[in-house]
């Protein structure tokens, strides 16, 4: 295997502030800013704008945006009857 050819694959933190979550996994992505963990070491954190904890679609916030009656439309021509 040729050596530096592969970047550093790291344990690294990434962050949802919006939401109050973080989460520990090892992955490639550079960062300067660090954060102590839960174990008592400190990691390289990346702070997202979104994460399960604050994303519609698994939090239960998500609504379905019908533009000119589109999902009614549809229900009728192919819902049961």
């Amino acid at each position: 295997m040729k050596k530096n050819l592969h970047p550093e694959y790291r344990p690294v933190v990434f962050r949802d502030p919006s939401a109050g979550f973080a989460f520990l996994t090892r992955s490639t992505v550079t960062s300067r800013e660090r954060v102590g963990w839960e174990d008592g070491r400190t990691y390289p954190v990346v702070d997202v704008d979104v994460s399960s904890a604050s994303h519609p679609f698994y939090t239960g916030r998500g609504r379905i945006v019908d533009s000119a009656g589109r999902v009614e439309r549809f229900r009728q021509r192919y819902g049961k009857a």
